[in-house]
């Protein structure tokens, strides 16, 4: 039985990946702001992501974690003079401060298993367009992270970053919402199919390591900011 620790357990993608673990017999940290949120088979995990100095309190304590993947992630879309100072910092939290200061405070159980971090980012990690200036940083800066922290752990940690496409989440459908623009789940992946290939990310034998994966559905719908 492995111990994984999952951020963002309480909806979407981290949910879905929660639930396919836990019921195969993983041992599950859900981390979630509200413990009546964490899927049921998990172990609740209390904290705020938007509060990353805390995190550390929070954590219970762990002598081994196999892995720790960060599926947590708001995304606010908009021009860059939409966006107060405010703003930055909370998405800047949430999206990138919190995955270090987490996985900073799990490296030496992560070291003792000779674990895995996982980074689930998003396409708009790799190229941002008009309206997602927040959102690509933080989503930047984390495959940043992710690329630092998989040379300084060569050998002892294992890290991979997923880069799903449009998946249909609470999220996508807000974002959509919010920004007018047409929303067609038939044309997205569902969360499910992104938690199988996380399941398959995190089962892949120690002799190897999956660095970069991008999933995007068939035909994928146009970027929210793009004409249809």
């Amino acid at each position: 039985m492995r111990t994984v620790m999952i951020t963002g357990a309480s909806r979407g993608i981290g949910a879905a990946l929660a639930a396919l673990l836990a019921a195969r017999g993983d041992r599950v940290l859900a981390v979630v702001r509200d413990p009546a949120t964490a899927p049921e088979g998990t172990e609740a995990v209390a904290a705020d992501l938007a509060d990353p100095a805390a995190l550390a309190r929070a954590l219970p304590a762990l002598d081994r974690l196999d892995a720790l993947v960060h599926c947590a992630g708001v995304a606010s879309a908009g021009p860059v003079d939409g966006f107060s100072v405010a703003g930055w910092q909370r998405e800047l939290n949430i999206n990138l401060v919190a995955p270090a200061e987490l996985t900073r405070a799990t490296l030496p159980a992560l070291r003792a298993s000779r674990g895995h971090v996982v980074f689930v980012n998003s396409g708009v990690g790799l190229a941002a367009g008009p309206m997602w200036s927040v959102y690509g940083a933080s989503k930047h800066g984390l495959k940043a992270l992710a690329d630092a922290l998989r040379a300084e752990e060569t050998g002892a940690v294992r890290v991979t970053t997923v880069y799903p496409g449009v998946t249909d989440t609470g999220m996508q459908r807000q974002l959509r919402e919010d920004l007018s623009s047409a929303y067609d789940p038939t044309r997205a992946m569902s969360a499910e199919t992104v938690a199988k290939t996380l399941e398959y990310v995190l089962d892949v034998p120690a002799d190897a390591m999956v660095v970069d994966l991008r999933l995007t559905p068939p035909v994928p719908m146009p970027h929210p900011a793009s004409k249809p």
